[in-house]
């Protein structure tokens, strides 16, 4: 199959990249991170979580952090809501999206959201249900598609089931995730199209890490399959919990190289993502991971 002549990214590193960061960030730098982004040319930011403060901190000021952005015109400003109630905080905040997020592992369902994965699929139909009411698309995530902390290899088939049970309850695209980084080009074709057998491969989204410095090696496979959404961070942000020694979101720098030098269009700006990634950079008290930005700075 030939390459795509453009691909979409979803942005997610000022909610999945910062989310995990153990010094606080100020909401006037979240809002400026984000507005660097729109800057940037994103079709689509993922900018905070409705979730409870008590056990995710960093996401305390999603609702000022809405308040404060500059919404971009062609823009998708998205958050991720857990339940009926983070929908209801985010439907206050005027997002044009919320995402919704289930594990293909139900042990790491258990430890990450403290239900195993019958009862968040029915929660979150519950969340589809009022969305569509409130005429808000939902996006959804499926966590551990690549292997679980806990459970190991997950069966390609068990991602597919949860795919398409989002899907059936009403969510637009379903971003197949490999939460811990683990993923290889091998397993990419066996997810993607046990995934496809149950999903229309143009609602298919492929979400990354990089811990093992595998991520633009799995985009490139998933796009001679024909996938065209991919989430990144800006400089590599975010990690995984359950993931020791994980070095983060795949960056957009470093997926927005690859994809210039393929011809592959995207609409996003490599350098103003750079400039987003240092400004942030300085505000965290640690470098960022991305490779291309590494490279820049000599």
């Amino acid at each position: 199959m030939t390459l795509p002549s453009r691909v979409t990214l979803v942005e997610v590193g000022p909610r999945d990249g910062l989310q995990n960061e153990a010094a606080p960030i100020a909401t006037a730098d979240k809002v400026a991170f984000v507005d660097r982004l729109s800057d940037a040319g994103h079709a689509v930011i993922e900018v905070s979580a409705f979730v409870s403060p008590k056990w995710v901190p960093q996401m305390a000021d999603a609702a000022e952090v809405f308040a404060g952005i500059a919404r971009r015109p062609g823009t998708r400003y998205t958050a991720l809501v857990p339940n009926l109630a983070g929908l209801d905080r985010a439907i206050a905040a005027q997002v044009d999206e919320v995402a919704i997020f289930a594990a293909a592992s139900e042990t790491f369902s258990r430890k990450n959201t403290n239900q195993g994965i019958a009862d968040s699929l029915a929660g979150y139909r519950q969340v589809c249900d009022r969305a569509r009411s409130a005429n808000l698309p939902v996006r959804a995530y499926v966590s551990t598609a690549f292997g679980c902390p806990f459970e190991g290899a997950i069966a390609p088939d068990a991602v597919a089931g949860v795919a398409a049970a989002l899907i059936e309850m009403g969510a637009y695209e379903v971003a197949v995730s490999d939460t811990i980084g683990i993923a290889h080009p091998g397993q990419v074709p066996l997810v993607v199209h046990a995934v496809a057998a149950r999903v229309p491969l143009d609602r298919v989204a492929l979400h990354f890490h990089d811990t093992r410095g595998t991520a633009l090696a799995n985009v490139l496979t998933a796009l001679h399959l024909g996938v065209t959404t991919f989430d990144s961070s800006a400089g590599g942000l975010g990690g995984c919990p359950y993931a020791p020694g994980a070095t983060g979101n795949l960056a957009t720098e470093d997926l927005l190289y690859m994809l210039d030098g393929l011809g592959i269009e995207t609409g996003v700006s490599i350098d103003k993502v750079l400039a987003a990634s240092r400004f942030v950079e300085g505000k965290l008290g640690h470098p960022l991971a991305s490779r291309y930005a590494a490279a820049r700075r000599v």
